[in-house]
């Protein structure tokens, strides 16, 4: 919708709308500015906040301003045919195609070690790393758990679970991000350092409060300190982080770092007995 479509079709037309769950506010003398749908779980602009301002000025979100139960109250009053229809989960381009089935078709099959994360012992083999996300609990084969993926090495395709997924030795309360978009020009990691803002690392209604810092080596990179004693599960390189003063979105970044990988273990130390090891879910 921002990207082809607008550059195919939109140069036709002054302005896109599109169904989306935000809120934008144009001004004639100044940036047009990227806000939050007052629906916490459906607001999408963790999904929108790289867009540019060339890209924002021409669009309208026309229910952004409703809630999910707004609009589906005006659907069944204005009875349009989809005013029943279940909301979509999951990735709407696969359809009924399961996840690891689309990864497996486009990236195959990997096998790889899966190890204790703590103790460096081989628990059994993963079919490649592509599979796993960090936080992840379900699909990983092992007895005496529950087991979560707390990091991954994708240069050696390893795999690390843990039993001990929230213990003090892997940190989630700082992390690095890259690759920073900003939706107005004001905005840069410098005027923002040391401000109190939010930061979401996945779509849904969770914001951390964080601080942000620069170094002046490296201004195009900032690193994310969650405040008030909080932890964010799951952090994963190559996942956005969106931030937000209030309702309004800044901009996003790309997470440039895994700090669990850091202290893995660098060696297999062993291996468990082999009534204790994974088995592959196919």
């Amino acid at each position: 919708k921002f990207g082809a479509f607008l550059r195919t079709v939109g140069a036709q037309f002054d302005s896109v709308a599109t169904g989306h769950y935000a809120q934008v506010r144009h001004s004639p003398q100044g940036p047009s500015t990227l806000h939050a749908s007052p629906d916490a779980v459906k607001d999408q602009t963790y999904f929108l906040a790289n867009l540019r301002q060339e890209q924002l000025r021409r669009v309208h979100f026309p229910i952004g301003e409703l809630r999910k139960d707004e609009v589906r109250a005006l659907a069944h009053q204005l009875e349009l045919p989809n005013r029943a229809r279940k909301d979509s989960q999951g990735i709407c381009f696969l359809g009924k195609l399961k996840f690891d089935a689309f990864l497996e078709h486009y990236l195959g099959t990997r096998p790889g070690p899966l190890v204790d994360y703590d103790s460096g012992l081989l628990l059994g083999e993963h079919r490649g790393f592509w599979f796993y996300t960090l936080g992840q609990r379900k699909g990983i084969g092992l007895s005496g758990g529950p087991w979560y993926v707390v990091s991954k090495n994708p240069e050696n395709n390893v795999v690390y679970v843990s039993t001990r997924y929230d213990s003090s030795d892997k940190p989630r309360d700082r992390f690095n991000v890259a690759e920073l978009s900003w939706v107005a020009t004001q905005f840069n990691s410098a005027a923002l350092r040391d401000e109190r803002l939010h930061v979401k690392v996945r779509h849904g209604p969770r914001r951390f409060a964080c601080r942000l810092s620069t170094s002046t080596a490296d201004e195009s990179r900032v690193t994310v300190a969650l405040t008030d004693g909080q932890a964010a599960h799951g952090l994963a390189p190559g996942q956005f982080a969106a931030f937000y003063r209030g309702d309004e979105c800044l901009g996003a970044g790309v997470i440039c770092s895994d700090s669990a990988l850091d202290a893995a273990p660098r060696e297999i130390t062993g291996t468990t007995p082999k009534r204790l090891q994974a088995q592959p879910v196919s």
